[in-house]
């Protein structure tokens, strides 16, 4: 266990589920079977990452830096998504198409994947949601996105319009609160930086794959540079 203390003066704790044996029992008799989780007075309880029900419960202070933030997911997530392209481009057709242990899908899929959330992260500021039927309607609109050359022409489209809309400084787009699969309701720039750690989870997992399954060294592979200040799950399957 971890103690932290706020700039308010909040007091929180923080348990590592993987060690913490009487955390996991706690939860198990509040019949919470996700996480993270935020456990508030012993009573209040936060699901996932809701920084709209997050920042007021901990009376934390929070004031938008958009510029420096938003510079910096742009150079972030170019170097991911290209680092997702270059993976691609290493792999032939058929190894494009070798299922993956971790969810029934191929490495074609996951590495779609990598690229289309963001896609879908940031126009959410236009149609007002990042949901499982957007989901669902991107899984269809890229159904024929097979070979390295159309994932790279793809990638290429989504890098240059995260590029222009995170530069834009639409601060309106920006704080824009939409319901999202990943995070509940969280503004426009929150979802995005919940994807960037997403995304770049996958981009580890298909290059342990390659390594691993298909006996291709990855070259060029985005560095601990690159993905410094980019949180990621421990546990990589």
């Amino acid at each position: 266990m971890e103690e932290f203390l706020t700039s308010n003066g909040v007091q929180f704790e923080h348990h590592d589920l993987m060690t913490d044996e009487a955390a996991r029992i706690d939860l198990d008799g509040r019949g919470i079977k996700a996480a993270p989780v935020t456990i508030i007075d012993g009573s209040e309880v936060i699901i996932g990452y809701y920084p709209k029900k997050l920042i007021p419960a901990l009376n934390l202070e929070v004031t938008p830096d958009h510029g420096s933030r938003t510079s910096w997911m742009a150079e972030k997530y170019e170097k991911i998504l290209r680092a997702t392209m270059r993976a691609a481009r290493q792999l032939s057709d058929e190894q494009l198409l070798v299922e993956v242990p971790w969810r029934p899908e191929r490495v074609r899929d996951t590495i779609v994947h990598i690229i289309s959330f963001p896609e879908l992260a940031w126009r959410s500021h236009e149609h007002g949601s990042m949901s499982t039927d957007d989901m669902r309607a991107c899984r269809e609109r890229l159904a024929e996105v097979m070979t390295a050359d159309q994932i790279t022409s793809y990638g290429d489209g989504v890098v240059a319009d995260l590029a222009r809309f995170l530069n834009s400084g639409n601060t309106e787009g920006f704080e824009r609160v939409v319901p999202a699969h990943y995070g509940g309701e969280v503004t426009v720039l929150e979802l995005l930086n919940i994807i960037l750690s997403h995304s770049t989870h996958h981009l580890k997992q298909v290059y342990w794959f390659m390594e691993t399954e298909l006996g291709v060294e990855p070259q060029d592979r985005a560095t601990e540079e690159d993905m410094e200040g980019i949180f990621t799950p421990a546990q990589l399957i």
